[in-house]
């Protein structure tokens, strides 16, 4: 009889654990050209048609590669005038990942004023976790082909849920 009320309360704490899965993207800026200057023939809109194209939740993030060049995250009245002498944010690594971690619009820019009039800018446009009860709007390429699933659970309740399970096996066994 106590094997099977401890076997209940366990299953009870178990279905009480709501082990939250949280999917978070890493998006492939231009994908694979990288952050480049568009081409001629290219609308001076090509990364917002791009940017558009996808659904940013907060805790994705971009990365950018490029070759002598930066990437800037400015305000949007320095996103219009490609004014790069307050930025937000400044990476000229050639491989920068930015975490997109609240809600809003983000403006990017290169930090070559040519480039950016030129149409290397992009607004992104992270959504409220409200909005973003599913991913149903981006298509499956931009996941399978510009994205990088990271899956995390929360890790003070999986350490939780491996003590319990512990405890458990060896009360049992």
């Amino acid at each position: 009889m106590a094997s099977t009320t401890a076997l209940l309360l366990l299953l009870t704490i178990l279905s009480s654990l709501h082990l939250p899965t949280v999917f978070s993207f890493e998006f492939q800026v231009g994908e694979i050209e990288g952050w480049v200057v568009p081409h001629s023939n290219a609308t001076t809109l090509y990364y917002n048609h791009w940017a558009s194209e996808k659904r940013f939740l907060i805790g994705d993030s971009l990365r950018f590669r490029y070759k002598k060049d930066s990437v800037m995250v400015v305000d949007e009245d320095d996103y219009k005038k490609c004014n790069s002498t307050h930025p937000i944010f400044f990476s000229n690594t050639g491989n920068t990942v930015y975490q997109l971690d609240e809600s809003g619009p983000y403006y990017f820019i290169s930090g070559v004023a040519e480039h950016c009039h030129k149409g290397q800018k992009m607004i992104v446009k992270v959504m409220t976790p409200e909005d973003s009860s599913s991913r149903s709007g981006s298509t499956s390429s931009s996941t399978s082909d510009s994205s990088a699933a990271t899956l995390s659970l929360g890790a003070s309740k999986l350490v939780l849920f491996q003590f319990v399970l512990s405890t458990v096996a060896a009360y049992l066994f």
